[in-house]
């Protein structure tokens, strides 16, 4: 007899999580994690946990428009079985065009009752294995260059594997930025940089010619996400390879600039792809055409980036890890879930489904 788990309530809270200082990118300043928790109710006595961190400038959510549209979705998934995983994801996307964040909570939610249902911790029930180290790299806001370099610094000497460089304000800025920062910390830690789509393709063209004696790992989203049709070019001219994450939002966007030939890696974000049901897809297309993978987040507690993790675990494509946005909370809203351990390391859990709740002092 097939299994069901009939939805009998549905939960939405908005949590506030101030960071230790304020997180710069080149589309502007964070200060603080404005995040929706989904809380599902089933009728086999399994609650799943899902949660989201909108971000207006890249998805166009706020944790406010969240609540709303979660209540759409409430209303649309009352009654239903959250194990029909599918036949979920599909009603909300007829529902209502785009609102991935928001989507991907409640999709987020869908996969933690499924494998707490089959008794098996998320990796597991998505067919993954704890068959690699799951380290992340840690974030340089972008500044002023001494600055900058002052906190990368930082971040070798806690022990962390790479450093990733926050930049895109100003190309020639840029360079001089990455230069401070080799300076202080030498070539024997990699460095990642994130532009955010802060250049133009001449300058682009410059600035990744000028950085390539600074041993980069890659270079995400160079370019303003609706100008991918010059990535193609770009990666031609440049010594460094090219990580698509802005213009990389789904399957669609993964089989196009593999098409174009647009970039050597993507970056995968469940509040970008509506969650892990999409997410697999992009992985899957991503193995096809033998291209390396990123799981990054944007400001997301242990909750999803427990998920995130698990997810990490289901492909060997996937070798870069970028979740180090929850140690910047000045305090930790969550039970169970990852544990981040010496040199970046973490330890995803075994417990059935995504291991990880809110805390319920945060229950709003």
């Amino acid at each position: 007899m097939q299994k069901s788990a009939i939805i009998t309530g549905i939960e939405l809270h908005k949590i506030s999580i101030p960071l230790k200082k304020p997180f710069v990118i080149s589309l502007g300043p964070l200060y603080s994690a404005d995040n929706v928790v989904v809380v599902i109710h089933t009728t086999e006595g399994i609650t799943g946990w899902g949660e989201c961190s909108p971000f207006m400038s890249i998805n166009g959510e706020s944790a406010d428009t969240g609540l709303v549209v979660g209540k759409y979705f409430e209303k649309l998934w009352l009654g239903k079985d959250a194990l029909q995983i599918e036949e979920r994801i599909n009603e909300l996307d007829g529902l209502i065009y785009g609102n991935n964040s928001i989507k991907s909570a409640f999709d987020m939610a869908l996969y933690d009752i499924a494998a707490q249902q089959a008794g098996k911790p998320l990796y597991q029930y998505l067919g993954g294995r704890k068959n690699k180290t799951i380290a992340t790299d840690y974030t340089v806001s972008v500044g002023d260059a001494a600055q900058m370099a002052a906190d990368a610094l930082k971040i070798k000497e806690a022990g962390f594997p790479v450093i990733k460089v926050k930049i895109g304000k100003g190309g020639a800025a840029d360079v001089e930025r990455i230069r401070a920062i080799r300076e202080a910390v030498g070539y024997d830690i990699p460095l990642r940089i994130d532009a955010n789509q802060g250049w133009q393709f001449e300058e682009a063209v410059e600035a990744l010619k000028a950085m390539e004696p600074f041993n980069i790992q890659h270079c995400e989203e160079p370019l303003p996400r609706w100008d991918f049709m010059k990535l193609p070019e770009l990666r031609k001219q440049s010594p460094i390879p090219i990580m698509s994450d802005e213009s990389c939002c789904d399957s669609h966007d993964v089989k196009r600039l593999i098409d174009l030939k647009a970039c050597d890696r993507i970056n995968i974000k469940l509040g970008k792809s509506g969650g892990i049901f999409k997410a697999l897809q992009m992985i899957q297309l991503a193995e096809a055409a033998n291209m390396e993978i990123q799981i990054g987040a944007f400001l997301e507690s242990r909750i999803a980036m427990s998920a995130f993790a698990h997810l990490a675990l289901c492909s060997d494509n996937i070798v870069y890890y970028d979740f180090d946005t929850a140690l910047m909370f000045n305090e930790d809203p969550v039970e169970g879930g990852i544990r981040y351990k010496d040199k970046g390391v973490i330890e995803v859990p075994e417990t059935p489904g995504i291991g990880a709740t809110l805390s319920a002092n945060f229950l709003t």
